[in-house]
């Protein structure tokens, strides 16, 4: 995809560094070359579909080169692309449209990750211009914190990792519960942090405060089972060392299983560490989620929709053991 000038322009301004997403340059766990490959590799298409929101012109286009990702890890493609497109509304005064017009075409099978990547793009603006890139989505926007909570722990790792710093996002109401959303993404992110090593992983959340485990655990699963990079007998292991937190990996499990599912992305390891995870396949993992939508409708107690949700899946899975 041959960039504008201004397309260029923003590359300049906003692409990272292709060496930002190595393990060297962050310092993460690697227990094996083929491990790190892996995460490395999601990384690296994650900066290409960034490149793609930067540079596109329209929605086919940017669509077109998108489609042309390798399938495991083209959903980080539309991640990164999303977070182009909220940085490019972010800058424009009025007029803002480009991730409500992703969200409505090419991106829509990729619901999930896109709102993801718009939680990225708050982790590199001014809080001040969070208001101008937020989906409107009341349940999804939660998303928005998981991938602010992954970008922060991924790029901030004695922040948010070693020292387990909570960030306050008062955008976000009710306020307690945004560090609950945020939780979820440092969950996937010490799944790279740790390389994919499944005790290591468990040994990190175990570092944590008790009240936040949970949370953690539901985003370690979904890395798991969404990006990879381990195999049955390690994702048993995991399973097991989650322990009295099975319900929350179990709905992290899901999560991923859901979200690939919708963006027709399922790969032979998703079946697979999906079966491990739930016993059972990922459109039944996923009908799991779908079935608890319910819980949306009704508009009682403190807590946002989001929650109620991801509370009802655990519930499900819960009486399922």
């Amino acid at each position: 995809m041959k960039p504008t000038l201004m397309g260029g322009l923003r590359v300049k301004m906003f692409a990272p560094d292709p060496r930002d997403v190595t393990f060297e340059k962050r310092g993460f766990h690697a227990p094996s070359a083929e491990q790190q490959a892996n995460l490395e590799k999601v990384g690296s298409m994650f900066l290409t579909g960034f490149g793609y929101g930067l540079i596109g012109r329209g929605m086919s286009d940017i669509q077109s080169a998108l489609e042309e990702v390798e399938q495991p890890f083209r959903g980080f493609a539309y991640e990164g692309c999303t977070m182009a497109l909220a940085v490019r509304d972010a800058l424009l005064p009025v007029g803002r449209h480009w991730v409500g017009d992703f969200l409505e075409g090419p991106g829509k099978p990729h619901v999930y990750m896109a709102h993801i990547g718009v939680g990225w793009a708050m982790a590199r603006l001014p809080g001040i211009r969070w208001r101008a890139i937020m989906p409107e989505d009341e349940v999804l926007r939660w998303l928005a914190l998981d991938g602010y909570g992954f970008h922060q722990a991924y790029f901030r790792t004695d922040q948010y990792v070693k020292r387990q710093h909570q960030a306050r996002v008062p955008l976000f109401q009710p306020a307690d519960y945004a560090g609950r959303a945020i939780d979820q993404g440092i969950g996937r992110a010490l799944w790279f942090v740790n390389g994919s090593e499944v005790r290591r992983v468990a040994d990190a959340i175990g570092q944590f405060a008790p009240e936040r485990r949970g949370d953690l655990w539901s985003g370690a699963a979904l890395a798991s089972v969404y990006a990879g990079g381990t195999d049955p007998a390690d994702l048993k292991l995991m399973k097991d060392l989650s322990a009295e937190h099975l319900p929350h990996a179990l709905l992290g499990a899901a999560f991923a299983a859901k979200a690939r599912l919708l963006a027709g992305l399922v790969t032979p390891h998703t079946e697979t560490a999906v079966r491990v995870w739930c016993d059972m396949s990922v459109e039944e993992a996923a009908g799991v989620t779908e079935q608890a939508i319910e819980v949306l409708f009704d508009t009682g107690g403190t807590q946002p929709g989001y929650e109620r949700w991801r509370e009802r899946i655990r519930q499900d899975f819960g009486e399922r053991s």
